[in-house]
Parts: C-alpha cells; structure tokens; sequence
C-alpha cells in the first residue's frame, strides 16, 4: 500500500491526538547509521515517540520536519516511509534543530532563563571589536558589577545561542577561513551558564546527558580532559571533576591537561578557573587519547565547560571567589557536523544555500570540497571564505556596525574586500555578485535572528554601495598585482621575489587594498611582502599629512583678517 502525502499528515495528526494525553517513552536519537526512518515510524506507531518531539515551544519547528517524515515516499511493499541519509539528516539535525534542542534542553528540561544572543557588535563596550564569546554579555555578573536592578542580577541559570565574530583584536581568525574546513570568523556558541547556582557536577552531567541521551552521540566517542594542576599557579590537580566524569568514561579517556589546555582566564586580571573539555573521535573504534589536543582534525573539542571559581588579582595572585559559577561554549557549526556526519563544518545544511548561489556566478565550476595543496585553483578556498564573509557582514550590519576606515569598520571593510576579491580574481564573477548573498543569509537566518529580516534593506543597501565602490578599484588593483607578480617572477633569485612597502602602500593608499590582504595574495603567487616597509611608508605618509595641517594652521595665524564694512 502506498500513502499519499494528505494521507500520510492525516494519520500523524491522527497519531498525536491518540498518543498526546499518554505517557510517552523517550527514544534519544541515534545517528542516520544507527536507527532509520523506517524505524522512527514503527516506533511511532507503538506510541514510543522520538525525544525530539516534545511540543515545547523551541521544539515546534522539529514536530513540523518529524511531520514531514511521514509525507514522504514510500516503497511499493511497504507501509512506511522511504527516506535517504541525506534527506533523514536534513530533518533530523538540521542546523536549526541542534540549536533549539540545546536551548530547550536547558530552559525547559533544567530550568535555564533563555537569554538572547547580545549583539554581535557591542557598541556600548569599548573594550571589544566585536562579541567573541557567549560569556560576553554576562561579565557584570562575573565581576561583581551588575546593576541590583537590573535584569542580570536576578539570573541564576542562563542559556542561549551567542552571535560571535573573531576578526580582530585578541581573537582574530580571518586570516585562516578559507583554507581550512573549520575556521570562521563568525559562528554561533551554544552556552549555559550557571551563576552562584550548580556547580561542577550538574554541569558535568548536564553535558552528558544533551550529547548522549538527546543529541545520541556515540559514547565511545568521547573523551574529557580535566586540570592537571599548576604548582606555580599554587592549584592541585582538579580531582573532584576527573571523579565526576569517571561515572560515564573509563579512566584512559579521561585525560590531566595542563594549564594552557584547561585553565580559563577572561584577561590579565579577573574571574577564572579551570575547565573540563568533551572532545569527539570522529573516527571511533579505536583509542584517540593520545590525540586529545594534538590539532588532530578527527579528533575535535566540541563543549568547554569552565569552572570559574577564583579571581585574578594580578600576575601572580587567584583568591576564591564567594561565588562560584559555571560558563559553557560550544561552536554550534562544529556540533552540527557530526552530528551530520560532515569531516567540514562548511558540508552542513546551512552553508548549502550559499555555496549554491555563488555557484551562479563562479565560472570556474561547482564547490568540491578540496583545501590545503589540493585546492590547486583556491576555487574551494575561495567558496567557504565567501560564504562565511557574507555571515559575517550580514549579522554585522544588522547590529548596527558598519564598513569605514577605523575600528571595528575597518575589519568588517576588510573582510568584504577579501570576500570580493576572491570573486573577481579566483571565481571570476562579475560585479555585484557579493550583495546577491544577502537574501540567502536573511532567509537561512532570519528566523532564529530576526533583525537580519527587520534590517535587510539597509544590509543590502550598505553592502551594494562597499562593494560598487571598490569595485572599479578592485579591477585596477588587480591588474597592477598581476603586472608586479610578473615583474617579480621573472627574477631568478627567489628570496628577492618581494614586495616592497612603497608598492604595498600604493596598492592600500591609492587603490583601497587593505595590507592584509595584499599579502594574501601574495602568499599565494608565491612571493612576499616588505611590511616593515609598507608601515615606514605609512608612517610617512602620515608624518606629510601632520606637517601640512600644521603648516596650515600656522599660516591662517599670520594672516591679517579683513573687516568688510558696509
């Protein structure tokens, strides 16, 4: 027999109302590998329903793709529903669904207040370029400072999705994306946070609980680190969360990592403390302790957990705080791709509709996925840069940031230069194709973070004027880069194959190439650049520009001024 689709959502409507009022059987979720569709609809029909389809609010989306399950086609000698890895993974983990399973297991399961992802351009913080970590917004409360009266000082227990941009300053990523499957300079940091309330238990069993019961990750898979301890820091080892997790690890997965792995600092001085970190194999069936934080790409940390329970005082002093509290951050692209079963953080869903429409205008093919030596062309390099880039700008924008030349401007200016000269020079698309990204950001996003769709035609309007404007620029640019590279090439001295400053400050002061991005191009032509050379002009330049407004001013004061009487 064969259903229809109306009869198909027909008999799941019928499913929910029969099993609605009656005592449901939680089914965690398995990978696509470990439990089929097939099954899903058998247990269904036993009245054993998946955990995901629970009816609280964050989870609404998810009971819509879980009724998309049973609309779709069917064998000819089965009742149940044919479906494909690919198609199970998209309704199952979607970008969107991991991210309202976090928040829901955490407001609604444990009792978190979900609190909204701050700005990812803090204009009222002058200490950050850009919001880099989901803790953020929450520093008033961890350094003592937050208003009585104000909403902070009544959290406990807090849980969201935090916007994050790493693009300058301390945490500065821009010059890796691209080149790798996993740098970003923006992404989403799933975090909970507990303040005075639970401590290192709870947080510990809360950890394995999301991943294992609800997210269904293999246990076998993971590994945890906890502090080894730091004599000249005067901390012993940090044995009560090594006990805590050997409830649900043996203890050669179970691994001491020192200081600079699993002891957090928020700066020079202030609240800190040592941490636990949940790592994955994504290979399995074999023993990867030894590659816990080894820069292994198969085996990643996924959740840091942070037991933030001394103060700073400076160098050389921590006191305990009265308070002790729990900070948690998990990249929210990374968490995805496992649970996709993706080697890349740019395979999962939501990077899918970016790549598709910057394949409208690559002339040199489709994304295939190479990096590093294989990607011979950059033609892949240059898709995952684009497509972050665009994120990036977007969620920016929409904060209230905008490209200039200072501050936090200049880097979002950089970054869409960098983005559009990986259009023109590698992708060979024409002008404009940048701002056509972002609708495709608006409407993968725009749910979850609604002031993307509430700002769009200013996002629009700010990126089509940055990028018309560098455009033409950005034709003379390159054709002077590629004149020079010839130039330089020619000269059988390799180590003299360099640019000099005078040229690089050309390229950055009359043709608008930010320095890093000159020797980014560099780099990959094979030669270098002379940047001691290029600041010295800067300098310079700047030295000129000083002496003119003086000169100036020196002599508008020596002049007679003139009274015109009437």
């Amino acid at each position: 027999m064969r259903l229809s689709v109306a009869s198909n959502a027909l008999f799941a409507a019928m499913m929910v109302t029969k099993y609605a009022s009656a005592l449901r059987t939680v089914v965690p979720y398995k990978s696509s590998n470990a439990i089929s569709g097939q099954r899903r609809f058998a247990a269904f029909q036993n009245g054993i329903v998946p955990h995901t389809f629970t009816g609280n609010k964050h989870s609404s989306r998810n009971n819509q793709a879980f009724f998309r399950l049973f609309s779709s086609k069917t064998n000819d000698d089965t009742d149940t529903p044919t479906i494909t890895k690919d198609e199970e993974e998209a309704i199952y983990w979607s970008t969107e669904k991991v991210r309202s399973e976090f928040i829901s297991y955490f407001e609604n399961t444990q009792g978190h207040t979900y609190q909204p992802s701050s700005a990812v351009a803090p204009l009222n913080d002058p200490t950050l370029l850009f919001t880099n970590a989901g803790m953020n917004q929450f520093k008033p409360i961890f350094l003592g400072q937050a208003d009585p009266n104000s909403k902070l000082a009544t959290l406990k227990k807090a849980v969201n999705s935090q916007k994050c941009i790493r693009a300058g300053g301390k945490h500065n990523d821009l010059e890796d994306v691209g080149r790798d499957t996993y740098h970003h300079t923006f992404f989403e940091m799933l975090g909970s946070w507990s303040f005075g309330d639970y401590f290192k238990k709870e947080a510990i069993d809360y950890a394995w609980d999301l991943l294992v019961n609800v997210y269904g990750i293999d246990p076998d898979r993971l590994y945890a680190t906890y502090f080894e301890g730091d004599e000249s820091m005067g901390l012993d080892v940090d044995l009560e969360a090594k006990e805590f997790w050997l409830k649900y690890l043996p203890e050669e997965r179970v691994i001491a990592s020192n200081s600079a792995d699993n002891f957090w600092e928020m700066g020079e001085t202030g609240p800190c403390g040592p941490c636990t970190e949940i790592h994955y194999d994504r290979i399995g069936n074999r023993d990867a302790a030894f590659l816990v934080n080894a820069d292994d790409p198969d085996v990643i940390e996924i959740w840091n957990i942070v037991f933030i329970q001394y103060n700073r005082d400076n160098a050389s002093t921590l006191s305990p705080l009265p308070m002790k509290h729990i900070d948690t951050g998990m990249g929210l692209e990374r968490l995805v791709s496992l649970l996709q079963d993706k080697s890349s953080n740019y395979d999962i869903d939501v990077f899918q509709p970016l790549f598709n429409k910057i394949a409208e205008h690559s002339k040199v093919g489709e994304y295939g996925g190479l990096v590093l030596e294989e990607d011979t062309t950059l033609r892949d390099t240059a898709y995952r840069a684009i497509a972050d880039h665009a994120r990036t700008l977007c969620f920016a924008i929409a904060d209230g940031a905008v490209p200039n030349n200072e501050g936090r401007g200049y880097v979002l200016r950089r970054v869409l230069r960098r983005a559009t000269r990986y259009g023109k020079q590698i992708l060979k698309a024409e002008p404009g194709f940048f701002s056509t990204l972002v609708p495709v950001v608006v409407d993968t996003f725009g749910k979850a973070f609604p002031e993307l769709i509430q700002n769009q035609e200013t996002i629009l309007e700010i990126i089509q004027e940055e990028e018309q404007a560098f455009s033409t620029m950005l034709d003379r640019g390159i054709k002077f880069f590629s004149e020079l590279q010839s130039e330089l090439m020619a000269k059988e001295d390799a180590s003299s194959r360099i640019i000099t400053g005078e040229k690089a400050f050309y390229l950055y002061d009359t043709l608008g190439f930010p320095i890093d991005l000159t020797e980014l191009m560099a780099e990959e032509a094979g030669i270098s650049v002379d940047t001691d050379g290029f600041f010295n002009a800067m300098e310079t330049q700047k030295q000129r520009s000083r002496d003119a407004r003086n000169a100036a001013k020196a002599g508008g004061e020596g002049q007679v001024r003139l009274e015109l009487i009437a």
